[in-house]
């Protein structure tokens, strides 16, 4: 299997970028069981880099009916 492939099929099965899927895969020697380890831990460290920085854009929706009423907070992050 040629690498583009591999590229390929490891960014069908974990929905990661051409980029993310290529580092992955050298790091890993090729093997993609091992790459998908690979970005699991780099998704679980840059989840907890973002969690530190605050989302200060989003909406407030407010539901309600006679028996029981909802808030809900969305906050968002814009990255480009």
């Amino acid at each position: 299997m040629s690498d583009l492939e591999k590229i390929k099929k490891l960014r069908l099965s974990s929905g990661a970028g051409f980029k993310d899927c290529n580092e992955a895969l050298k790091e890993a020697s090729g093997n993609i069981d091992k790459a998908i380890d690979v970005l699991r831990i780099k998704g679980i460290s840059k989840a907890s880099k973002k969690m530190s920085r605050q989302a200060n854009e989003g909406v407030v929706a407010i539901s309600s009916n006679n028996e029981k009423s909802s808030i809900i907070e969305v906050n968002c992050e814009t990255d480009f």
